[in-house]
């Protein structure tokens, strides 16, 4: 009987991982799809990718239901008990991300798609980043990998460099074109959201070390300058 409940306890959480890996997989696809519908003024891939932040919410709903399940039914303990609970955290913050792609997407239609506005150009550069942190924060989460986690989280820097050297472009551009103000600030909205990205993978590698570790891992040293919220 132990033997049983060993082993539909595993498959619980192999579950879960499933799902958070869906999530993870969902959630990087459709940041780099709202670049490139961006990119590319797609107003149908635009939409599609806003329609789509429904099936991310709805696995969202699918890990809380598992993890209460989990851990009211099989009473995990330690490390065991803190994977549970970092999956229901991290599930929260994979929905945020889908929420960064959606208002990405949102803005397609209301850029101008005759114009030629050169900062577009680095944004796909910056999601990359962050959307590499994502997924390698997630395969850190299914490996158990502390190490990896914080890798992630010293790449953060590079996210948050690129931000602030386009919000320096974006602001020079807006004081020498006027009439492009309402333009850049679609832009410099999208980057701050791809900036947001690359923070939240940080907070889902505090999870992961914390899970695979039982230690909260050491403050960040967030003594560089972060361009004001857009």
């Amino acid at each position: 009987m132990h033997t049983h409940t060993v082993k539909a306890f595993d498959e619980e959480i192999g579950d879960l991982r499933a799902l958070i890996a869906q999530m993870g997989g969902m959630a990087e696809e459709a940041i780099r799809a709202a670049v490139v519908a961006l990119r590319r003024h797609d107003l149908a891939g635009a939409a599609a990718i806003v329609a789509g932040d429904k099936a991310i919410d709805a696995l969202e709903m699918e890990v809380e239901q598992l993890a209460i399940r989990i851990i009211a039914l099989r009473a995990p303990m330690a490390d065991d008990l803190r994977e549970v609970v970092a999956a229901l955290k991290i599930a929260g913050v994979i929905e945020r991300i889908g929420d960064y792609a959606k208002n990405i997407a949102k803005r397609v239609p209301l850029i101008d798609a005759q114009g030629d506005i050169e900062p577009l150009s680095v944004l796909p550069a910056m999601a990359n980043l962050a959307i590499a942190m994502v997924h390698d924060v997630l395969d850190a989460f299914a490996a158990r990998d502390a190490e990896a986690a914080l890798d992630v989280c010293e790449r953060d820097r590079q996210v948050d460099d690129f931000y602030n050297s386009l919000f320096r472009v974006l602001v020079t551009h807006m004081m020498e074109n006027p009439k492009t103000i309402g333009q850049m600030a679609h832009v410099l909205f999208i980057a701050k959201n791809l900036e947001r990205v690359g923070d939240h993978a940080t907070n889902v590698a505090e999870m992961v070390y914390y899970a695979a570790t039982g230690k909260h891992m050491a403050e960040r040293d967030r003594s560089s300058f972060k361009m004001t919220e857009a």
